[in-house]
């Protein structure tokens, strides 16, 4: 709400507010476009090359791990009310 005059016409109308921080969601976003970029770069490789590399299986494999972590993370902040 900007301001006591919205908060009020919506309680009026409503009667109750629900207020959502999508900030979390957001930044898991961000985290998880840039390991997508970096898991694209390998696969362009791969396809140019026709060969596939044991350490980008394990970067892959790194990223992954990365992005479980920052869901796990972002699921008990979000569970116990931290930011």
């Amino acid at each position: 709400m900007t301001n006591t005059g919205d908060y009020l016409r919506q309680m009026a109308m409503k009667g109750y507010i629900i207020e959502v921080d999508f900030s979390a969601v957001k930044e898991l976003a961000k985290e998880v476009g840039g390991i997508g970029r970096n898991i694209n770069q390998i696969a362009k490789r791969i396809n140019s090359t026709d060969t596939i590399y044991k350490d980008d299986l394990t970067e892959i494999e790194g990223y992954m791990e990365k992005i479980w972590q920052l869901l796990r993370y972002t699921l008990s902040s979000q569970r116990s009310g931290r930011r």
